[in-house]
């Protein structure tokens, strides 16, 4: 199987989801306390236990999500399985702002979900064209 990059928007959207997907993933791997701080869940002092969940639950999901969606990014069904992980993601991001209140880092994240979400899930759905 050869890997050749996108050539035309249905393509790199999907991809470029995918890429920013992957270096989320190497955030929360490689510099857990600054991934969870920067999601305003700094753990705390002695707590080995939070940046094991942050290697574990957000980095695995996001980097193997991530790598077969680079890999597979022409794929309808990769290209569904990662939109709806992020469209998901921005449903519990608008959960958590209606039901606890709102902030400007929450809107921004939920902005960046959105975003992830309709770059994988347009050319999934044929509203661009291949």
């Amino acid at each position: 199987m050869d890997f050749a990059l996108p050539t035309d928007l249905a393509g790199w959207l999907p991809f470029a989801a995918a890429c920013v997907t992957i270096l989320l993933g190497l955030a929360a791997l490689f510099a857990p306390r600054l991934t969870l701080s920067a999601i305003g869940l700094a753990p705390s002092a002695g707590s080995r236990d939070a940046l094991g969940g942050s290697r574990a639950s957000l980095a695995g999901f996001w980097l193997g999500v991530g790598l077969i969606g680079a890999a597979l990014y022409d794929q309808p069904f990769v290209q569904l399985a990662l939109g709806a992980g992020w469209l998901m993601s921005a449903f519990g991001r608008l959960v958590s702002l209606l039901s606890d209140g709102n902030s400007l880092r929450a809107s921004f994240y939920l902005l960046i979900e959105l975003a992830l979400a309709a770059a994988t899930l347009a050319p999934a759905l044929g509203f661009l064209p291949s």
